[in-house]
C-alpha cells in the first residue's frame, strides 16, 4: 500500500499514513484553506487500508492547533480508525500528544475520546 508523506507548512500538518508498518501520524497546525480537499485523500487512503490492515496500527495525532473544519476532519479519521477496531480487522491505538501546559488540546482530546471505544491515550510532552 502506498505511504502517504506531505510535509507540513504553517497552515497544514505534516502527515504520514504509512500501510506497511500500520502507521498514522498527524503533526503540526492545521488550518489549511480547505480542510475537506486536504483530508480527503488520507480518509480515502484509510478507506484502503481498512481492506487488509495489519493486526496493529499505532495513530500519533501532535497538533499545536487546529480548526473548526479540520476539527472535523479529524474526527472522520476517527471514525474510520473506530470502524477498523470495531470489526476486529486490526488493533488501533491513538496516542494524543498534548504540551504539558496546553490545556485546549487537552480538552479537544478528552471530547473525540469520549466519543470513541478504541484505546485513546493523552500524552503530556515537555515543551522548550
Amino acid at each position: 500500500m502506498e505511504t502517504i508523506i506531505r510535509e507540513g507548512t504553517p497552515k497544514t500538518p505534516f502527515v504520514r499514513f504509512d500501510g506497511e508498518k500500520g502507521l498514522v501520524e498527524i503533526k503540526g497546525r492545521s488550518i489549511p484553506e480547505n480542510s475537506v480537499e486536504f483530508y480527503k485523500p488520507l480518509i480515502d487512503w484509510l478507506e484502503k487500508y481498512g481492506s487488509t490492515p495489519l493486526k496493529e496500527t499505532n495513530v500519533n495525532i501532535q497538533l499545536e492547533y487546529f480548526n473548526t473544519s479540520s476539527s472535523k476532519c479529524i474526527l472522520d479519521i476517527f471514525k474510520k480508525l473506530e470502524q477498523l477496531h470495531a470489526n476486529g480487522k486490526s488493533r488501533v491505538k491513538v496516542k494524543w500528544f498534548i504540551a504539558e501546559d496546553d490545556e485546549a488540546m487537552e480538552e479537544a482530546g478528552e471530547e473525540y475520546r469520549m466519543l470513541l471505544t478504541m484505546p485513546f491515550e493523552i500524552v503530556p510532552v515537555a515543551v522548550d
